[in-house]
């Protein structure tokens, strides 16, 4: 299949509740050890994380801040929230955000990206959350209270679904989800509606560039981290044009080693910068 999504209803559920279970116990992780730092948190976000630490999952301690977030972003975060970040990139930055717009961010976790993008838009703006996961909402919600956040809201639901009204945001991010969905054409018609006209889509997410092996892409634990459901390049830019998108970029920012479970047959594992618009008109 072009799409490299599942064949069938029931392989769709199956992929569906491993990314579930494996994010409600990243975030368990963080909430049951109470880590004061990264590398107390590390053993568990290793193993609980997004293709462990040459992915998109529990990086190094020290790559906390400095690959994806600056030290002034996190610094009025609490820890947990920062601990539970299994991202790839940092689309708050990517996507520029202006005082007194409208935020959702698909796949949100522990809310880290959802609390700067509040921060930046300001107490005239809002920043919604939408996540799956009990955990990681129970999670993100504790953050955004120890944090004194008030304009975020977290919202319980799939991101092929978005509970929220036709052009109601001004900006959809997302930060290495995008490839755990089953129905990414889904996903991104889903974005395209709730952005309002001039809209931005401004994601991070992991990329194929060249092919991945079948077996690969027959794995669920590698789906469920970040790999197997990853989308080639060309394949991310056809269904954003497909759903209406204009001025689509993909700017590589990290090319992964690949581990001997899912070498690349032809190409390369990328973390990149999505960018793309909804017509002003």
């Amino acid at each position: 299949m072009p799409d490299r999504d599942p064949a069938t209803n029931a392989d769709a559920i199956s992929l569906r509740a491993a990314v579930r279970a494996r994010y409600a116990a990243a975030a368990s992780a963080v909430t049951t050890t109470h880590p004061t730092s990264a590398e107390s948190a590390l053993p568990v976000l290793d193993q609980a994380g997004c293709c462990g630490t040459e992915c998109c999952g529990a990086p190094d301690p020290s790559q906390l801040v400095q690959n994806l977030y600056t030290v002034d972003d996190v610094a009025e975060l609490p820890s947990a929230a920062v601990l539970a970040s299994l991202g790839c990139g940092n689309p708050t930055a990517l996507a520029q955000l202006s005082p007194g717009e409208t935020v959702l961010d698909l796949g949100s976790g522990g809310g880290i990206d959802v609390l700067l993008s509040a921060r930046r838009v300001g107490p005239t703006g809002f920043a919604y959350g939408l996540d799956m996961t009990d955990e990681m909402l129970a999670l993100a919600s504790r953050n955004a209270a120890e944090s004194g956040v008030e304009n975020v809201r977290f919202l319980k639901g799939e991101i092929e679904q978005v509970p929220l009204p036709d052009t109601s945001v001004d900006v959809v991010i997302s930060n290495c989800v995008i490839n755990l969905s089953t129905d990414k054409a889904k996903v991104l018609r889903e974005a395209f509606r709730v952005l309002r006209p001039g809209g931005r889509f401004a994601v991070s997410d992991v990329v194929v560039q060249g092919e991945l092996p079948a077996l690969v892409r027959k794995s669920v634990e590698l789906w469920a981290g970040c790999v197997a459901g990853a989308l080639e390049e060309h394949t991310y830019r056809r269904l954003l044009a497909e759903a209406g998108f204009i001025d689509v970029e993909v700017e590589v920012t990290r090319v992964y080693e690949p581990g001997e479970a899912w070498a690349v047959d032809e190409g390369r594992l990328v973390s990149a910068f999505v960018r793309a618009t909804r017509p002003a008109a």
